[in-house]
């Protein structure tokens, strides 16, 4: 499995700003879980793919030392932005697979939130088997596209416009094998036995009868406008891809004459009749939103 971090990330073009703003944030109930699996000492959390730093901020009341590493120079900036009021976070610009600067047997809870898809697990696992204590604890987790619970109608159109060819859609512009592994709840994703036990794995599965009508144990959901809901869309990787492929398809709102975004959500407002009568006034209609999910959990064999 090799590491496919989108380029999209790493770019200057790409608004990571808005990645910190619009990107679901994980309820208590994630982390209440995490902590209770995790058993022994709780000084070093180590936080790979870290973003703008959620996970780690988090989990700085948890442990006396928390370290956020991500490839991208933006994301670490981001992260070091708003993390200036929690005094035992660190962050470092670098790759999960190579952490030089960890010391042998230090860690004792490494986590991975919407970043686990992204890493070459056979350079990984080798790593964490340096790094990671004797009965220290794994918890990596990711969530698929969102699912508008009350609109069934436009999480068709959603899917439709996420997953299809061409250059009227996204489907040729997630970065693989991570896109696929993400969708799959990280099932690709296996612990080597030797190395780990106690290998858990939590998941749901949204429904579109209202919220909470999927399967298994929810962990994330939000209620956002359409207009920030379409904000949240536009931090998606393969939409900056999309963008790079089309310079000359900017946005409606910055003047342009629309781009795969505002046909995207043209069809799924007029695909529910409710939304489509609010006219003009559509971007402030709030909605609930619930995403599919997948918690891997294991503890290092002694």
């Amino acid at each position: 499995m090799r590491q496919t971090l989108p380029g999209s990330y790493r770019k200057s073009t790409f608004s990571h700003a808005s990645y910190a703003a619009y990107r679901p944030s994980y309820p208590p109930e994630l982390y209440q879980i995490i902590l209770e699996f995790h058993h022994g000492a709780r000084s070093l959390c180590l936080d790979l793919g870290s973003g703008p730093g959620f996970i780690a901020r988090e989990l700085s009341s948890s442990f006396v030392r928390v370290i956020g590493t991500d490839p991208s120079p933006g994301m670490v900036e981001q992260a070091l932005k708003l993390s200036s009021a929690y005094p035992n976070l660190s962050f470092h610009q670098a790759y999960a697979e190579n952490l030089p600067f960890v010391d042998d047997a230090s860690i004792d809870l490494v986590t991975a939130g919407q970043a686990a898809h992204w890493f070459d697990y056979p350079r990984l696992f080798a790593e964490l088997k340096r790094i990671v204590r004797p009965g220290g604890t794994l918890a990596f987790w990711g969530y698929k596209d969102h699912v508008l619970v009350d609109y069934p109608k436009a999480t068709e159109v959603l899917n439709f416009y996420t997953h299809s060819a061409g250059d009227r859609y996204l489907g040729d512009y997630w970065s693989q094998p991570g896109r696929t592994i993400v969708q799959d709840k990280l099932l690709a994703i296996q612990p080597p036995p030797s190395d780990w036990e106690d290998i858990t794995r939590i998941e749901y599965e949204p429904g579109t009868a209202g919220p909470r009508t999927g399967q298994g144990t929810m962990f994330l959901s939000k209620r956002m406008t359409l207009a920030q809901m379409e904000e949240y869309i536009r931090t998606w990787s393969a939409v900056h891809a999309w963008q790079l492929a089309h310079p000359d398809s900017k946005r409606k709102r910055d003047g342009g004459p629309g781009d795969v975004i505002d046909d995207l959500l043209e069809k799924m407002i007029n695909a529910e009749s409710h939304l489509s009568e609010l006219g003009s006034k559509w971007p402030e209609t709030e909605v609930e939103l619930e995403w599919g999910s997948g918690l891997l959990l294991a503890r290092k064999r002694d």
